[in-house]
Protein backbone atom coordinates (compact mmCIF):
# COMPACT_ATOMS: atom_id res chain seq x y z
CA UNK A 1 0.00 0.00 0.00
CA UNK A 2 2.82 2.39 0.88
CA UNK A 3 4.54 1.77 -2.47
CA UNK A 4 1.25 2.24 -4.33
CA UNK A 5 0.65 5.57 -2.61
CA UNK A 6 4.21 6.67 -3.38
CA UNK A 7 3.62 5.91 -7.06
CA UNK A 8 0.34 7.85 -6.87
CA UNK A 9 2.29 10.91 -5.82
CA UNK A 10 4.10 10.98 -9.17
CA UNK A 11 0.97 10.72 -11.34
CA UNK A 12 0.55 14.48 -11.61
CA UNK A 13 4.03 14.85 -13.09
CA UNK A 14 3.25 12.49 -15.97
CA UNK A 15 -0.21 13.95 -16.52
CA UNK A 16 1.22 17.47 -16.84
CA UNK A 17 4.20 16.43 -18.95
CA UNK A 18 2.02 14.47 -21.37
CA UNK A 19 0.39 17.76 -22.36
CA UNK A 20 -2.86 16.01 -23.24
CA UNK A 21 -6.43 16.82 -22.23
CA UNK A 22 -7.69 15.08 -19.10
CA UNK A 23 -10.09 12.87 -21.06
CA UNK A 24 -7.29 11.64 -23.31
CA UNK A 25 -5.05 10.84 -20.36
CA UNK A 26 -7.71 8.92 -18.45
CA UNK A 27 -8.99 6.99 -21.47
CA UNK A 28 -5.52 5.95 -22.67
CA UNK A 29 -4.56 5.06 -19.12
CA UNK A 30 -7.56 2.71 -18.94
CA UNK A 31 -6.81 1.10 -22.31
CA UNK A 32 -3.10 0.49 -21.68
CA UNK A 33 -3.61 -0.55 -18.06
CA UNK A 34 -6.40 -3.00 -18.86
CA UNK A 35 -4.42 -4.55 -21.73
CA UNK A 36 -1.31 -5.02 -19.58
CA UNK A 37 -3.31 -6.52 -16.74
CA UNK A 38 -5.11 -8.84 -19.16
CA UNK A 39 -1.78 -10.19 -20.45
CA UNK A 40 -0.58 -10.65 -16.87
CA UNK A 41 -3.71 -12.63 -15.96
CA UNK A 42 -3.41 -14.88 -19.03
CA UNK A 43 0.29 -15.53 -18.40
CA UNK A 44 -0.29 -16.47 -14.75
CA UNK A 45 -3.63 -18.25 -15.27
CA UNK A 46 -5.19 -16.13 -12.54
CA UNK A 47 -8.67 -15.67 -14.00
CA UNK A 48 -11.49 -16.46 -11.55
CA UNK A 49 -15.06 -17.06 -12.68
CA UNK A 50 -17.23 -14.17 -11.56
CA UNK A 51 -20.52 -14.27 -9.76
CA UNK A 52 -23.21 -11.65 -10.26
CA UNK A 53 -22.29 -10.02 -6.93
CA UNK A 54 -18.65 -9.66 -8.01
CA UNK A 55 -19.50 -8.22 -11.41
CA UNK A 56 -21.83 -5.59 -9.98
CA UNK A 57 -19.20 -4.32 -7.57
CA UNK A 58 -16.56 -4.39 -10.33
CA UNK A 59 -18.67 -2.11 -12.51
CA UNK A 60 -19.49 0.22 -9.62
CA UNK A 61 -15.82 0.46 -8.65
CA UNK A 62 -14.63 1.00 -12.22
CA UNK A 63 -17.10 3.76 -13.00
CA UNK A 64 -16.34 5.50 -9.70
CA UNK A 65 -12.58 5.21 -10.25
CA UNK A 66 -12.56 6.74 -13.72
CA UNK A 67 -14.90 9.62 -12.89
CA UNK A 68 -12.74 10.24 -9.81
CA UNK A 69 -9.69 10.70 -12.05
CA UNK A 70 -11.51 13.05 -14.40
CA UNK A 71 -12.97 15.15 -11.58
CA UNK A 72 -9.68 15.49 -9.69
CA UNK A 73 -7.60 16.40 -12.74
CA UNK A 74 -10.13 19.06 -13.74
CA UNK A 75 -10.26 20.41 -10.17
CA UNK A 76 -6.61 21.48 -10.43
CA UNK A 77 -7.52 24.02 -13.10
CA UNK A 78 -10.25 25.65 -11.00
CA UNK A 79 -9.00 25.53 -7.40
CA UNK A 80 -5.26 25.11 -7.79
CA UNK A 81 -3.30 21.97 -6.96
CA UNK A 82 -2.82 22.88 -3.28
CA UNK A 83 -6.47 23.47 -2.40
CA UNK A 84 -7.67 20.59 -4.59
CA UNK A 85 -5.20 18.27 -2.84
CA UNK A 86 -6.37 19.32 0.61
CA UNK A 87 -10.03 18.82 -0.25
CA UNK A 88 -9.37 15.49 -1.98
CA UNK A 89 -7.52 14.17 1.03
CA UNK A 90 -10.63 14.18 3.17
CA UNK A 91 -11.32 10.83 1.48
CA UNK A 92 -9.57 8.80 4.23
CA UNK A 93 -12.13 10.24 6.64
CA UNK A 94 -14.93 9.34 4.23
CA UNK A 95 -13.60 5.79 4.15
CA UNK A 96 -13.42 5.44 7.93
CA UNK A 97 -16.91 6.92 8.31
CA UNK A 98 -18.39 4.50 5.77
CA UNK A 99 -16.58 1.56 7.39
CA UNK A 100 -17.87 2.55 10.83
CA UNK A 101 -21.43 2.79 9.48
CA UNK A 102 -21.00 -0.73 8.08
CA UNK A 103 -20.02 -2.04 11.49
CA UNK A 104 -16.27 -2.41 10.95
CA UNK A 105 -14.10 -2.09 14.06
CA UNK A 106 -11.99 0.98 13.36
CA UNK A 107 -9.67 1.20 16.35
CA UNK A 108 -10.25 4.80 17.30
CA UNK A 109 -6.75 5.19 18.73
CA UNK A 110 -5.64 5.51 15.11
CA UNK A 111 -7.86 8.52 14.44
CA UNK A 112 -5.43 11.07 16.01
CA UNK A 113 -2.79 9.96 13.50
CA UNK A 114 -5.27 10.58 10.68
CA UNK A 115 -6.08 14.05 12.02
CA UNK A 116 -2.36 14.82 12.33
CA UNK A 117 -1.77 13.66 8.75
CA UNK A 118 -4.66 15.75 7.40
CA UNK A 119 -3.37 18.82 9.25
CA UNK A 120 0.01 18.13 7.67
CA UNK A 121 -1.56 18.04 4.22
CA UNK A 122 -3.24 21.40 4.86
CA UNK A 123 0.05 23.02 5.87
CA UNK A 124 2.25 21.36 3.27
CA UNK A 125 -0.05 22.15 0.35
CA UNK A 126 0.30 25.90 0.76
CA UNK A 127 -3.48 26.14 0.63
CA UNK A 128 -3.65 29.39 2.60
CA UNK A 129 -1.32 31.12 0.16
CA UNK A 130 -3.24 29.78 -2.85
CA UNK A 131 -6.52 30.89 -1.30
CA UNK A 132 -5.13 34.40 -0.92
CA UNK A 133 -4.06 34.40 -4.55
CA UNK A 134 -7.43 33.04 -5.61
CA UNK A 135 -9.20 36.12 -4.24
CA UNK A 136 -7.31 38.28 -6.71
CA UNK A 137 -6.58 35.89 -9.59
CA UNK A 138 -9.60 33.59 -9.87
CA UNK A 139 -13.34 34.22 -9.84
CA UNK A 140 -15.04 32.98 -6.69
CA UNK A 141 -17.32 30.73 -8.71
CA UNK A 142 -14.35 28.88 -10.20
CA UNK A 143 -12.90 28.23 -6.75
CA UNK A 144 -16.21 26.79 -5.53
CA UNK A 145 -16.44 24.64 -8.64
CA UNK A 146 -12.92 23.30 -8.07
CA UNK A 147 -13.67 22.47 -4.43
CA UNK A 148 -16.87 20.68 -5.42
CA UNK A 149 -15.00 18.65 -8.05
CA UNK A 150 -12.39 17.67 -5.45
CA UNK A 151 -15.09 16.58 -3.00
CA UNK A 152 -16.75 14.56 -5.75
CA UNK A 153 -13.43 12.89 -6.54
CA UNK A 154 -12.86 12.07 -2.86
CA UNK A 155 -16.32 10.54 -2.50
CA UNK A 156 -15.86 8.48 -5.67
CA UNK A 157 -12.46 7.22 -4.55
CA UNK A 158 -14.06 6.09 -1.30
CA UNK A 159 -16.73 4.25 -3.28
CA UNK A 160 -14.00 2.55 -5.33
CA UNK A 161 -12.28 1.32 -2.17
CA UNK A 162 -15.55 0.05 -0.70
CA UNK A 163 -16.43 -1.74 -3.95
CA UNK A 164 -12.99 -3.33 -4.24
CA UNK A 165 -13.11 -4.65 -0.68
CA UNK A 166 -16.37 -6.45 -1.55
CA UNK A 167 -14.66 -8.79 -4.05
CA UNK A 168 -11.95 -10.33 -1.89
CA UNK A 169 -11.99 -13.71 -3.63
CA UNK A 170 -11.05 -12.16 -7.01
CA UNK A 171 -7.30 -11.61 -7.68
CA UNK A 172 -6.27 -7.93 -7.55
CA UNK A 173 -5.08 -7.93 -11.18
CA UNK A 174 -8.42 -9.20 -12.42
CA UNK A 175 -10.31 -6.69 -10.29
CA UNK A 176 -8.23 -3.80 -11.60
CA UNK A 177 -8.50 -4.95 -15.23
CA UNK A 178 -12.28 -5.28 -15.13
CA UNK A 179 -12.66 -1.93 -13.41
CA UNK A 180 -10.46 -0.24 -16.03
CA UNK A 181 -12.52 -1.88 -18.76
CA UNK A 182 -15.86 -0.84 -17.28
CA UNK A 183 -14.75 2.69 -16.46
CA UNK A 184 -12.94 3.17 -19.76
CA UNK A 185 -15.98 2.02 -21.74
CA UNK A 186 -18.15 4.56 -19.94
CA UNK A 187 -15.60 7.33 -20.48
CA UNK A 188 -15.36 6.53 -24.19
CA UNK A 189 -19.11 6.95 -24.54
CA UNK A 190 -19.37 9.98 -22.25
CA UNK A 191 -16.39 12.00 -23.42
CA UNK A 192 -15.84 10.99 -27.05
CA UNK A 193 -16.72 14.42 -28.39
CA UNK A 194 -14.45 16.14 -25.86
CA UNK A 195 -11.59 13.78 -26.62
CA UNK A 196 -11.84 14.24 -30.38
CA UNK A 197 -12.25 18.01 -30.24
CA UNK A 198 -9.24 18.37 -27.95
CA UNK A 199 -6.85 16.21 -29.96
CA UNK A 200 -5.68 18.48 -32.80
CA UNK A 201 -4.82 21.52 -30.69
CA UNK A 202 -3.05 19.62 -27.93
CA UNK A 203 -1.01 17.08 -29.92
CA UNK A 204 0.73 19.93 -31.74
CA UNK A 205 2.17 21.25 -28.45
CA UNK A 206 3.67 17.97 -27.23
CA UNK A 207 6.70 16.12 -28.64
CA UNK A 208 5.49 12.70 -29.71
CA UNK A 209 8.19 10.80 -27.82
CA UNK A 210 7.41 12.68 -24.61
CA UNK A 211 3.68 12.11 -24.96
CA UNK A 212 4.09 8.39 -25.65
CA UNK A 213 6.55 7.92 -22.77
CA UNK A 214 4.25 9.66 -20.29
CA UNK A 215 1.11 7.82 -21.37
CA UNK A 216 2.80 4.40 -21.46
CA UNK A 217 4.25 5.01 -17.99
CA UNK A 218 0.84 6.06 -16.68
CA UNK A 219 -0.76 2.97 -18.20
CA UNK A 220 1.83 0.39 -17.18
CA UNK A 221 3.34 1.69 -13.93
CA UNK A 222 0.67 3.98 -12.49
CA UNK A 223 -2.22 1.74 -13.49
CA UNK A 224 -1.27 -1.90 -14.05
CA UNK A 225 1.45 -2.20 -11.40
CA UNK A 226 0.14 0.36 -8.94
CA UNK A 227 -3.44 -0.88 -8.86
CA UNK A 228 -2.42 -4.52 -8.38
CA UNK A 229 -0.44 -3.39 -5.32
CA UNK A 230 -3.20 -1.10 -4.10
CA UNK A 231 -6.09 -3.50 -4.62
CA UNK A 232 -4.19 -6.28 -2.90
CA UNK A 233 -3.83 -3.94 0.08
CA UNK A 234 -7.51 -2.95 -0.06
CA UNK A 235 -8.45 -6.61 0.28
CA UNK A 236 -6.10 -7.18 3.24
CA UNK A 237 -6.07 -3.97 5.28
CA UNK A 238 -8.76 -2.44 7.44
CA UNK A 239 -10.24 0.95 6.67
CA UNK A 240 -8.02 2.79 9.16
CA UNK A 241 -4.86 1.26 7.68
CA UNK A 242 -5.84 2.26 4.16
CA UNK A 243 -6.77 5.74 5.35
CA UNK A 244 -3.52 6.59 7.11
CA UNK A 245 -1.29 5.20 4.35
CA UNK A 246 -3.22 7.26 1.79
CA UNK A 247 -1.55 10.38 3.18
CA UNK A 248 1.74 9.25 1.61
CA UNK A 249 0.32 10.38 -1.75
CA UNK A 250 0.24 14.15 -1.10
CA UNK A 251 3.65 14.03 0.60
CA UNK A 252 5.24 12.45 -2.48
CA UNK A 253 3.37 14.82 -4.79
CA UNK A 254 4.81 17.80 -2.92
CA UNK A 255 8.29 16.28 -3.16
CA UNK A 256 7.87 15.95 -6.93
CA UNK A 257 6.85 19.61 -7.07
CA UNK A 258 10.06 20.48 -5.23
CA UNK A 259 12.47 18.35 -7.27
CA UNK A 260 10.94 18.58 -10.75
CA UNK A 261 8.99 21.81 -10.97
CA UNK A 262 11.29 23.84 -8.72
CA UNK A 263 8.67 24.64 -6.10
CA UNK A 264 10.32 25.90 -2.91
CA UNK A 265 8.36 24.97 0.24
CA UNK A 266 8.19 27.50 3.04
CA UNK A 267 8.66 26.61 6.70
CA UNK A 268 4.97 25.75 7.13
CA UNK A 269 5.08 23.35 4.22
CA UNK A 270 8.15 21.61 5.62
CA UNK A 271 6.36 21.35 8.96
CA UNK A 272 3.35 19.85 7.21
CA UNK A 273 5.44 17.19 5.48
CA UNK A 274 7.07 16.35 8.81
CA UNK A 275 3.62 15.95 10.38
CA UNK A 276 2.58 13.53 7.62
CA UNK A 277 5.74 11.48 8.13
CA UNK A 278 5.21 11.47 11.91
CA UNK A 279 1.59 10.35 11.54
CA UNK A 280 2.53 7.47 9.24
CA UNK A 281 5.41 6.43 11.49
CA UNK A 282 3.15 6.54 14.55
CA UNK A 283 0.52 4.43 12.86
CA UNK A 284 3.05 1.85 11.69
CA UNK A 285 4.60 1.66 15.16
CA UNK A 286 1.18 0.94 16.62
CA UNK A 287 0.60 -1.80 14.07
CA UNK A 288 3.93 -3.43 14.93
CA UNK A 289 3.16 -3.32 18.65
CA UNK A 290 -0.24 -4.89 18.04
CA UNK A 291 1.32 -7.65 15.92
CA UNK A 292 3.85 -8.48 18.62
CA UNK A 293 1.42 -8.29 21.51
Amino acid sequence: MALAMALSGTIGLFVVESGLPVEWVVLLRCVIGAAALGLWIVARHEWVALEGHDLRWMVVGGVALVINWVALFHAYAFAGIGIATVVYNVQPFFLVLVAALQGEVIGWRRVPFMVLALAGVVLSSGAVHELQLAHTAAPHGQMVYGVLLSLLAAALYTLTVVATRRVKRVPPAQTAMLQMTAGGALLALWALSSVLSGAPSRFANVPLAQMVACIVTLGLVHTAVMYVLMYGAFQRLGAAGIAILSFIYPAIALTVDLLWFGVRPDVWQWLGMAMIALAIAGYRAGELRAARG
